[in-house]
């Protein structure tokens, strides 16, 4: 029987980690890129070239957008596209932490169909195909069924609730993970109400937990409340938002961006 698309993406992602905990905890170079755009290392280049190989032989006809390869001037032209980030959480990964994630997803006419966020160090597989459910380590879950904002438990940065953003700042619990793959599936998991994002955010940092967000039963959406597209001619969106639908609303009507 022919691999479907998200078993392909779970090996990859399995591959994915024991490439990276390989490095984990040795000696590797590191260095910062261009215009402020944060640390890369030894490790995420091992693991896109590795994606890079494997993923575009089982699947040559589909597209490739990754964080750590050179633009490919043709990936609007495919139907379909890998989006990847080898390592999301490189600061973690730097620093010894295990709250870094493998994030890796397949689009098609600009919606995921299939993705993984992949923990190594945790032993944590986030899966998801368009129209099957989400999984954790093969078990289903769901988001959070809170209907109040205030209260709720928010995955964000400090930034985000800087008063310039909202009408009325809400009365919340905020919290942070280095990884924004991660905080998507926390919050598919229900072990957190509601993620959000102000700023312009990569498609590779959130196409995988978009999916398994909306799988799991959370609403999606940028920061204006439109919906998420991706594979798009510049590959940044404006902010996001995942909750339950009533979390969601709530969050929106908040805010003032």
């Amino acid at each position: 029987m022919p691999e479907t698309d998200l078993d392909l993406l779970i090996a990859a992602a399995k591959e994915s980690g024991r490439i990276a905990t390989g490095f984990h905890g040795s000696s590797y170079e590191t260095w910062d890129k261009e215009d402020g755009a944060g640390p890369v290392t030894a490790a995420d280049l091992a693991v896109n070239r590795m994606l890079e190989v494997e993923l575009r032989e089982a699947r040559p006809d589909y597209g490739w957008l990754s964080e750590e390869s050179a633009p490919k001037a043709d990936r609007q032209e495919a139907e379909r596209i890998f989006i990847i980030d080898p390592i999301d959480g490189t600061r973690s990964f730097i620093e010894g932490s295990d709250t870094w994630a493998h994030s890796l997803a397949i689009a098609e006419h600009g919606e995921i169909t299939a993705g993984v966020v992949y923990l190594p160090k945790r032993d944590l597989m986030y899966a998801a195909a368009k129209g099957k459910g989400a999984f954790l380590n093969g078990t289903p879950i769901t988001p959070s069924t809170r209907d109040t904002l205030t209260g709720a438990n928010i995955l964000a940065t400090r930034p985000s609730f800087e008063p310039r953003h909202w009408t009325r700042v809400p009365d919340v619990t905020r919290n942070h993970r280095p990884s924004l793959a991660y905080r998507l599936a926390l919050v598919a998991q229900g072990r957190f109400d509601a993620m959000l994002t102000l700023r312009a955010t990569w498609e590779w940092d959130i196409a995988a937990g978009v999916l398994i967000l909306e799988e799991a039963g959370a609403v999606t959406s940028d920061k204006h409340g439109a919906p998420l597209r991706f594979n798009n001619p510049d590959p940044r969106l404006p902010g996001m938002i995942g909750a339950n639908a009533s979390l969601h609303a709530q969050i929106r009507d908040a805010l003032a961006t």
